[in-house]
């Protein structure tokens, strides 16, 4: 409850600096700033929220927890703003103070929210509130061309997007980045054996077909390390890539342009939105990055290859470990590329996006990695006070078994074939229900309905875990109308949508709201908490936090439903009750939504 929250904060200090002020502790002063350390209550029968602060002060100025705990009460009862928010508060075991929000207060504060479309989250602000805040790039996805996208992918492209959605929600500019493997060694490889299978490709337009990228791929790495005439060839293929032979960057170009097509089939299955820009793009910028750091006196030479060797990091032997910037044969790597593409996110346009917050989603083996660039991108004084880049760690996707997942013959699960099997499962499941309630629906229906639960499903059961830890893939779970699964979330919006096809439409005029029944405050209470979670999604970037909040506020709605008569109850209470339903409606809608889900009318 972000607006009760600040104002009941504010108060609380006013009244514990009001306390302080009192003889009992003025005699023993301390320079410290007061902390009432405010925070939700640990069990509902505590209230809203609970006041910790009186432990800590305790131990500072040498009174029981209890006694300041009192006196703090005492203040708060006779300050007129704060028992408009509360009722009197209350003291627990040692020195815990309770408060409970006033029920007129939050009635105001639903009122308030139904009419808010941004359902109480408040918009973002810079620290110059005059001008609008930095944008954030969330760089995730992330495939390589000619290698086809994998449920490995999986993690970083859906997490990545939730986080993007979020921040936008939040009023945030969001640049949506896809650092493509596009550029190296490889492509030297991968365009011999273009050239070799396909030549006519290279004058004929739209005549390259590559079908299954991972064969090529395989097949020309094959012929890499079997053959040494066709190794050197490609070696020899590379140079002219990075020289600006003309043919060579058309082959690139091919290959590029084949899987961009195969990637965004994927993304437009999962509704992503992304802007490629590729390792290729920053290319030009590499030899800069040389350049000051060699400048800046962090590059040293070791055996051949210019290095920053990292602080806090050592190898076995104790010494410190290097970050390779250039290779004794003059080539970059993957560090040079990153160090680029932050220098040129931060830097201000039109030399670069002006970025305040930078977020790289990747699986966690890469920490590592990001470490030492982030290391070394702060040392060389690239990243300003003001901004912020982050790694956004993930683990694996694992079978039931526990270990990777992967196809029955042992190769990796193509994404594509995973999303096919969770639509054909939804299918199956939605086709034996109808049969078994007698019910017909066209194939359209069927079609739409069942690729709505099976991609929601992948998606909301890999987001629903803690990011991470490695997580256990179970199409039966993820499929369930029962537990923490998209499809129980979609069901409750189901039937919100039947009481609005009943006729039971909230009436949006200000007719003042009227609870009594305890159901309805407690789904009141869990309605207010979303601002609350947007904001710790933001901060912390750990999307199934928003996941839980979904599910237990559709439990909370389930149980107002089955409990409390909305349809047939009398005026007040029966538009009070339509509100209830309404606001849950659109915070479920919009959640669902901030997820990169689509949800159902009928199911």
């Amino acid at each position: 409850m972000f607006q009760i929250y600040q104002e009941i904060n504010k108060q609380l200090k006013e009244a514990l600096n009001t306390a302080f002020a009192k003889e009992a502790l003025a005699a023993k002063k301390t320079g410290d700033s007061l902390n009432p350390q405010l925070m939700p209550a640990s069990k509902p029968e505590f209230g809203d929220f609970q006041v910790n602060g009186a432990l800590t002060l305790a131990k500072k100025i040498k009174l029981p927890p209890r006694s300041i705990a009192e006196i703090i009460v005492k203040q708060l009862k006779m300050n007129d703003e704060f028992n408009k928010l509360c009722y009197p508060p209350t003291i627990a075991g040692p020195g815990f103070i309770n408060l409970t929000i006033q029920n007129d207060c939050l009635s105001q504060e639903l009122s308030r929210r139904l009419k808010d479309k941004n359902l109480g989250v408040p918009l973002a602000q810079s620290d110059d509130q005059t001008k609008q805040p930095k944008p954030i790039i969330v760089d995730f996805s992330s495939p390589n061309i000619a290698k086809e996208m994998h449920v490995g992918h999986l993690r970083s492209t859906i997490i990545g997007d939730s986080i993007a959605r979020i921040l936008s929600f939040r009023g945030y500019k969001v640049l949506r980045l896809n650092h493509v493997g596009d550029w190296g060694t490889q492509f030297g490889m991968l365009i011999t054996y273009l050239k070799l299978i396909i030549p006519e490709a290279l004058t004929t337009p739209n005549l390259i077909k590559i079908g299954d990228l991972v064969d090529f791929y395989r097949k020309a790495k094959k012929r890499f390390d079997d053959d040494e005439y066709f190794q050197r060839c490609s070696r020899e293929e590379v140079v002219k890539l990075q020289q600006g032979n003309k043919e060579s960057l058309k082959a690139w170009e091919l290959l590029c342009q084949q899987s961009r097509q195969e990637f965004q089939k994927i993304y437009d299955r999962l509704d992503i939105e992304l802007s490629e820009r590729g390792e290729s793009f920053y290319n030009p910028f590499l030899i800069d990055v040389v350049k000051d750091l060699k400048k800046l006196g962090l590059l040293v030479e070791d055996e051949g290859a210019e290095c920053v060797f990292l602080e806090g990091m050592k190898g076995k032997e104790g010494k410190p470990l290097p970050l390779i910037i250039q290779k004794s044969d003059g080539g970059f790597n993957y560090a040079t590329t990153d160090l680029a593409a932050i220098r040129y996110r931060l830097q201000c346009p039109p030399n670069g996006d002006g970025a305040g917050r930078i977020i790289y989603v990747t699986d966690s083996g890469q920490s590592n990695h990001f470490s030492s660039v982030f290391q070394v991108a702060k040392r060389a004084k690239w990243v300003p006070k003001e901004c912020k880049i982050e790694h956004v760690p993930f683990g694996l996707v694992q079978g039931e078994d526990g270990k990777k997942l992967k196809t029955r013959s042992g190769e990796t699960v193509r994404l594509k074939e995973l999303l096919d099997e969770a639509i054909d499962r939804a299918k199956a499941d939605i086709v034996r229900r109808l049969h078994e309630d007698n019910r017909q629906e066209t194939q359209d229906f069927i079609s739409y309905v069942s690729t709505t639960i099976g991609i929601g499903a992948v998606k909301y059961a890999d987001l629903s875990q803690n990011r991470t830890t490695n997580y256990q893939f179970s199409f039966d779970r993820m499929l369930s109308l029962q537990g923490n699964t998209a499809p129980y979330l979609l069901y409750a919006l189901v039937r919100i949508a039947g009481i609005n096809r009943k006729g039971g439409h909230f009436d949006t005029s200000d007719k003042p709201l009227k609870f009594s029944e305890p159901g309805e405050w407690k789904l009141i209470r869990e309605l207010l908490k979303f601002d609350e979670i947007i904001l710790a999604v933001e901060e912390e970037l750990l999307p199934n936090r928003l996941c839980s909040y979904l599910f237990e506020l559709s439990q909370e709605f389930n149980r107002f439903y089955d409990q409390i008569p909305v349809l047939k109850a009398q005026e007040p209470e029966r538009s009070s009750r339509l509100a209830l339903c309404q606001l849950t409606r659109d915070i479920l809608k919009k959640g669902l939504n901030l997820l990169g889900i689509s949800t159902l009318e009928r199911m």
